[in-house]
């Protein structure tokens, strides 16, 4: 760069040379936490191209407020917040309205009562749900001890790889391997229940 800035240069001197009209500070801060703050941004709006023009929006309003920032917060923490901000504004101006269960929709034909069903709770669905989770877990239970365990550290305890490598003091690749072997006797077992 130019002026000799790089990546180094602390937030602080850049917001400096940004204030004082330096192009330079300013692209460094941009490039610098453009990523996070569309991470920021996609976090609220799902959406990747809305994301995008957000940052843009992010940036341009932090650059004409950047007299206001204090120095005794940090950069990243003061652009979140204008970033969380445009995002949850942007949704708030695109919610449509929602229709009321409570009150009668009107239409040109008079008014129109809305009724939806109760699916709150189907004691069938329910008690399907529960033998194919009891049919699991015994499924689980009739395994080996070494394909039992594995699957019991993945899938229940949500553990990672190299955790239960450490637990059982055996290699990542061996554990790999039980829990796929594990997985291949459990479809075996549950084929009948589906």
């Amino acid at each position: 760069m130019a002026d000799g800035l790089n990546s180094k240069v602390p937030d602080q001197q850049l917001i400096a040379g940004a204030l004082k009209g330096n192009q330079e500070a300013y692209e460094l801060l941009l490039v610098r936490h453009r990523k996070a703050i569309f991470h920021v941004v996609t976090k609220i709006v799902h959406n990747k191209e809305e994301a995008q023009d957000l940052v843009q929006e992010t940036f341009m309003k932090a650059f004409k407020a950047l007299a206001s920032y204090r120095s005794e917060y940090k950069f990243s923490t003061w652009l979140y917040k204008i970033a969380a901000n445009c995002a949850i504004d942007f949704v708030r101006k695109k919610r449509i309205e929602a229709l009321s269960l409570d009150r009668p929709v009107e239409t040109k034909d008079g008014q129109v009562e809305i009724e939806l069903p109760d699916r709150t709770w189907d004691p069938e669905r329910d008690l399907v749900r529960k033998q194919k989770l009891r049919s699991i877990d015994e499924a689980i239970e009739s395994l080996p001890n070494k394909y039992r365990e594995v699957i019991i550290y993945r899938h229940k305890d949500d553990m990672s790889y190299e955790e239960i490598a450490d637990i059982l003091g055996t290699p990542v690749g061996t554990v790999k391997a039980r829990i796929f072997r594990a997985r291949e006797l459990l479809k075996k077992k549950l084929k009948s229940i589906r």
